[in-house]
């Protein structure tokens, strides 16, 4: 196999790799911001809304999956600068999720996940793909 031949297998398979973290990314940051719906209303809230109602073990595990994403974002790809704007919304996320019970409304309407998977979408989506 050629130089060129194993380029185009390597980055189909990292274009495979890539949609399938970007599938499993969308769908955490679902269950953490918009999980369930509020009957009678078009609220959705999350499991973060919902972990916050743990007292501080809630606020720890919910923005360390977030911190995963982040992670993964960076593993992806993702500039500093862009890095930095999802670190500063799970921060004010976890400002926000750290005030008892305006918190909890404060984390359903505020979805620091959702927001940080729009930029991670923006960045892959404008990001160059290698020539066939």
């Amino acid at each position: 196999m050629n130089g060129r031949q194993f380029t185009i297998a390597q980055s189909s398979t990292v274009s495979a790799r890539e949609k399938d973290v970007r599938r499993r990314l969308e769908m955490i940051a679902r269950v953490l911001d918009s999980r369930w719906r509020i009957p009678g209303t078009g609220i959705r809230f999350g499991a973060d809304a919902a972990l916050n109602l743990i007292p501080g073990l809630g606020l720890i595990a919910s923005k360390g999956v977030s911190a995963y994403l982040i992670l993964e974002a960076r593993r992806l790809g993702v500039p500093p600068g862009m890095l930095l704007r999802m670190i500063g919304n799970i921060g004010v996320d976890a400002l926000i999720s750290a005030v008892p019970v305006a918190g909890w409304i404060g984390d359903v309407f505020f979805r620091a996940n959702l927001r940080n998977m729009a930029l991670l979408r923006q960045h892959l989506d404008r990001k160059p793909r290698p020539a066939d």
